[in-house]
């Protein structure tokens, strides 16, 4: 077809699960630089920071799971509208390498069936989360980013009264931060999202743990928010793991849209500090 790029689903299924494993495998180079960075430290947290290092190395080296919880996995497709998906269907071609790669890479299968009932595992991690988006363009963008279900359980909403504004927003995120305590494995990397709906400010939170870890907003005033909220939840001592200390979180993220007059939507998506995820253009 002219001016239609074609991608084969078998592709796509080879990219996943490759993708499902190297997101597992290897700790990325902004979260490790991440753990480096922080200044003075208590003995103890410092101590254990030097075990995430160590842990990352091990993973890589060894081609063996950052974490056991090896995730719900979620992926990313921003799909090119001059694309066209040959030999089978997007989402099944996804499916099959979410199942491949957690299959070869030896990846734990978390995902169960009948949620609030039998709750079966499915035995091969399936079905994936998938969220697409159609852009301009002849390539399709994959990002893989297994969610743990220690982090992703502690995901908070509110509507929050216009009036409250800026500082209603700093005290939803910080308590949420405060309440989840060890359970999302701190340090954190804190997703924020501001406006739209419900569930577009729940996918803005999501999609902001994609950034690189620490880089700020290119919007001053939405920085300046991320600079705030990080001093107040490392000035909380949970500290790394929950042992105490000044590391509570390596980043906040925050990504807005805008909202109904009424309304003030805010999301949290919390990420360990295995912030998983990769990505391969096609």
């Amino acid at each position: 077809m002219v001016g239609i790029k074609e991608i084969q689903a078998a592709d796509i299924t080879q990219t996943v699960a490759r993708l499902c494993q190297e997101a597992n495998f290897f700790l990325g180079e902004d979260v490790v630089a991440a753990l480096l960075r922080p200044g003075k430290e208590s003995r103890v947290a410092r101590q254990v920071l030097d075990q995430l290092l160590e842990n990352a190395r091990i993973a890589a080296a060894e081609h063996v799971p950052l974490c056991q919880d090896c995730g719900t996995a979620v992926v990313f497709l921003d799909l090119g509208q001059e694309v066209h998906i040959s030999g089978g269907d997007l989402y099944t071609a996804v499916a099959e390498g979410v199942k491949i790669g957690y299959e070869k890479g030896y990846l734990r299968k978390s995902m169960v069936e009948q949620p609030f009932s039998a709750r079966v595992n499915t035995k091969d991690n399936t079905p994936p989360v998938i969220h697409t988006r159609i852009v301009p363009g002849e390539e399709l963008k994959i990002t893989v980013a297994p969610k743990g279900g220690g982090s992703e359980n502690m995901s908070r909403f509110t509507a929050l009264k216009p009036a409250e504004g800026r500082q209603g927003i700093i005290e939803f995120v910080v308590n949420a931060v405060d309440e989840a305590g060890s359970n999302p494995c701190p340090p954190v990397i804190i997703g924020v999202g501001i406006g739209g709906t419900a569930e577009m400010t729940m996918m803005l939170a999501k999609r902001a743990l994609l950034r690189e870890v620490g880089k700020p907003s290119p919007d001053a005033e939405v920085a300046e928010l991320e600079a705030v909220i990080l001093k107040r939840v490392n000035a909380l001592g949970i500290g790394p793991q929950g042992f105490g200390g000044r590391t509570t979180a390596l980043a906040v993220h925050v990504e807005t849209f805008p909202c109904h007059i009424a309304s003030l939507p805010v999301a949290v998506n919390l990420q360990c500090h295995a912030s998983r995820h990769r990505e391969a253009v096609l």
